[in-house]
């Protein structure tokens, strides 16, 4: 892998991002935005998981990163939750579902192989050297 030195190159960190930007596009309409607990907490949610991302990166030690990792995996998992729950009170369709539930799935196989990566690798992260 090659030496990354900030949160922003991260591909996982990207594709959060872009969920995050879509599922708050998902919250302006069909009734969704009138949810306010549901809209904050998807919203909110899909938010934590690239910047728990960015934050443990920026703690650079590999111990912290993984445990930042880790927290990114289960907002990942709660995003999904409420997606079921959006899909439930029907604010999103059925395909619409699947295509936000396969992108969230992606960045947790992602989160999970990079907390792989870590935990196998020598480097300790910067803040030993």
């Amino acid at each position: 892998m090659a030496t990354v030195t900030k949160f922003e190159d991260l591909e996982v960190w990207r594709k959060s991002r872009e969920f995050s930007k879509q599922v708050f596009e998902l919250t302006q309409a069909n009734g969704f935005e009138k949810d306010f607990v549901l809209k904050n907490q998807i919203n909110s949610s899909s938010g934590s998981i690239s910047d728990n991302i960015a934050e443990g990166f920026e703690r650079e030690g590999k111990k912290e990163f993984i445990n930042f990792l880790s927290i990114a995996k289960g907002s990942a998992g709660e995003s999904r939750s409420q997606l079921y729950r959006a899909f439930d009170r029907k604010y999103i369709s059925e395909e619409t579902l699947q295509e936000m539930l396969n992108m969230c799935l992606e960045i947790s196989k992602s989160i999970s192989g990079f907390i792989k990566y870590l935990k196998d690798s020598e480097y300790k992260g910067n803040k030993f050297k």
